[in-house]
């Protein structure tokens, strides 16, 4: 549904994406990451057909979004950062708005906007001037204005921006019921929405995709993944830590101590194996206050990735 083939946008002598591949097919949620400057946003905004890149090419259900650009655009809803709106309507004159933009009227126009209001849960605003409403609130109208004609292709750039925890469970329950008829883009920072809601993540660093997998496949690359942690009295620690550290696959334990005479032991396993089992059995033998296993963390493979990109960017400069 949406195909994206060597994508390029400089600005002057700066590059700000150097040639972006993606496929985005139905029913999936794509979670598009990548450090502040990473060309987030000025890839989004090429796919919709807001700035145009300077080569490569972007195609909307085989539209074109250059030569074919009013037809690839009625198949995307939209909502860029900071979600602009005409302050002095108040969301209902916008929705209806929006409604004329996209061609629906009549009963097809009132019901689509009366089930995007019931969706975003704007009736409490729904009269009220969009200038005068909450940063939480203007995100849902933009959000509203997004989803209004219920296009089969979604770009979202951080739809949950400004939210409270109950809208961003709201919203991310949106975008999952919406999921399976519909290819989506998620550009955000926050790692916690790609597990939430995304069924694939790619991150981007210097204009480049630089990892692209499911969450789960990126969450393997951590360090972290498998990794079994227990709290045991400090008394106890050295003891536990030795036999941890004897375990057949186990690559090493790291010791953190904790208020109150409590030490934090947490053992990483060698490629990936599975702790789990032969902690849990040993530590029916000791006084254990907590004792979990990971999946990973996504902020380390974040970190790791774009780090070690940077890094490289700075070596070759030098």
């Amino acid at each position: 549904m949406i195909e994206i083939e060597g994508l390029t946008k400089r600005f002057g002598p700066f590059v700000a994406v150097a040639g972006i591949d993606l496929v985005v097919p139905k029913g999936e949620v794509l979670g598009f990451l990548g450090p502040n400057g990473a060309g987030k946003s000025t890839t989004m905004k090429m796919v919709t057909g807001y700035l145009s890149p300077t080569s490569g090419r972007v195609r909307i259900l085989g539209h074109d979004i250059e030569t074919d650009g009013i037809a690839a655009r009625e198949q995307i809803g939209y909502l860029p950062e900071g979600a602009p709106a005409y302050g002095d309507m108040t969301p209902r004159q916008f929705l209806r708005f929006i409604a004329r933009v996209r061609g629906l009227k009549g009963g097809e126009a009132h019901r689509r906007i009366a089930d995007t209001v019931a969706k975003c849960d704007l009736d409490p605003v729904l009269d009220q001037p969009i200038e005068t409403l909450s940063k939480g609130f203007k995100r849902r109208v933009g959000l509203a204005q997004a989803i209004l004609h219920d296009p089969p292709v979604l770009i979202m750039d951080e739809p949950t921006d400004g939210l409270d925890p109950n809208q961003k469970h709201a919203v991310r329950a949106l975008i999952r019921a919406m999921a399976p008829q519909k290819a989506i883009i998620v550009s955000t920072h926050l790692l916690e929405e790609v597990e939430a809601i995304c069924t694939r993540a790619v991150i981007i660093d210097r204009g480049r995709v630089v990892a692209d997998g499911t969450p789960a496949e990126l969450l393997a690359r951590s360090k972290h993944h498998n990794a079994v942690t227990l709290t045991v009295d400090a008394n106890d620690a050295g003891a536990i830590k030795a036999k941890l550290k004897a375990l057949h696959d186990c690559a090493g334990v790291d010791e953190r101590k904790l208020p109150n005479g409590i030490v934090e032991l947490t053992a990483f396993p060698k490629s990936g194996a599975l702790l789990i089992e032969d902690v849990s059995t040993l530590a029916k033998n000791w006084n254990v206050k907590e004792l979990y296993a990971e999946a990973g963390r996504l902020d380390e493979v974040f970190r790791a990735i774009t780090t070690q990109d940077t890094a490289r960017a700075r070596e070759a400069r030098t």
